[in-house]
């Protein structure tokens, strides 16, 4: 069994204990997605291969000192096709999105990369009032998964909790209530998850629901409500009823919480650093970070 993470800080030193991870930054010819990506090979986390438009990125790489190669791309969308490439040849074991679009940057990615379960993304959080990292799945990709897609999405996120040391990671499927309610579909779906759970469709898992926000992160909130579950206060996943609650849920913590986080794509044969082109160089180090321990802790 891996050793546990807790924290960013343990994330970011068990990625720097491993080996330097051969990766693609896509779009690298923009000021903070290098910066990141140089920050990140002086930390020993990866070895980058940048691809983009070759006369944005070498002055900014003269700027820095660097001699990391480039790959030449006529635009965002070759320089995506070009990464996975890359991927199918074995000659890089990430991929980083720079600065393009999301859609432009996992189109190959999904038509090309997926493997027996769909491609979901993950966002992990920690949090200064929460006592342990917090995942919060799918806010990024799958806009309104229906049941099958919640199950793909819930197995990617387990496989995360796992590398991250957590033997049985505690899973609250959120909805807006506690009670299975035929008018709101994601009860609906919260009840059978939970019941595939018992029936050991997610292997060694506690997975409960529907549960509210509250009641999810809060023993107390639970027992107010007469709520009787192992997750209760000890969630390690929230698995969100659709991507604009998982969304609003994500900056609402970054923003008024002051919550620190990563973010990865996980389903494609190689882990995928997805951050916003509006993400600091820390929560791109991070993602970066969690990319390399994923890549060496979960099956292939």
């Amino acid at each position: 069994m891996f050793t546990s993470i807790r924290s960013f800080d343990g994330l970011q030193a068990e990625a720097r204990a491993l080996a330097p991870v051969p990766a693609a930054v896509v779009a690298a010819g923009e000021r903070h997605v290098l910066d990141a990506a140089l920050h990140a090979a002086r930390e020993g986390l990866i070895e980058p291969l940048l691809i983009g438009r070759r006369d944005e990125i070498e002055p900014l790489c003269l700027e820095h000192g660097c001699s990391h190669p480039v790959l030449e791309a006529e635009d965002d969308a070759h320089a995506a096709l070009l990464a996975v490439q890359e991927v199918k040849h074995g000659r890089v074991h990430m991929l980083i999105k720079g600065h393009l679009h999301t859609a432009e940057f996992l189109h190959p990615i999904v038509r090309e990369l997926h493997g027996t379960v769909r491609i979901s993304h993950v966002f992990v959080t920690e949090l200064a009032r929460y006592p342990r990292l917090l995942l919060i799945t799918d806010a990024a990709i799958n806009i309104a998964p229906d049941l099958l897609a919640k199950a793909d999405i819930l197995h990617n996120a387990l496989a995360l909790a796992r590398a991250l040391g957590e033997r049985r990671p505690n899973v609250a499927v959120l909805s807006a209530v506690e009670d299975v309610n035929p008018a709101i579909v994601s009860t609906l779906d919260a009840a059978a998850l939970a019941k595939m759970a018992d029936r050991g469709h997610f292997g060694d898992a506690h997975v409960d629901g529907p549960l509210a926000f509250d009641n999810a992160i809060s023993a107390e909130a639970a027992a107010i409500k007469g709520i009787v579950s192992p997750v209760a206060g000890r969630a390690d996943i929230l698995l969100m009823p659709d991507l604009v609650s998982g969304n609003v849920l994500y900056k609402a913590l970054e923003y008024l919480a002051g919550a620190r986080f990563a973010g990865i794509v996980l389903g494609a044969s190689v882990p995928v650093v997805l951050t916003s082109r509006a993400d600091s160089e820390q929560a791109r180090l991070d993602s970066i970070a969690l990319a390399k321990v994923a890549h060496a802790r979960m099956p292939v």
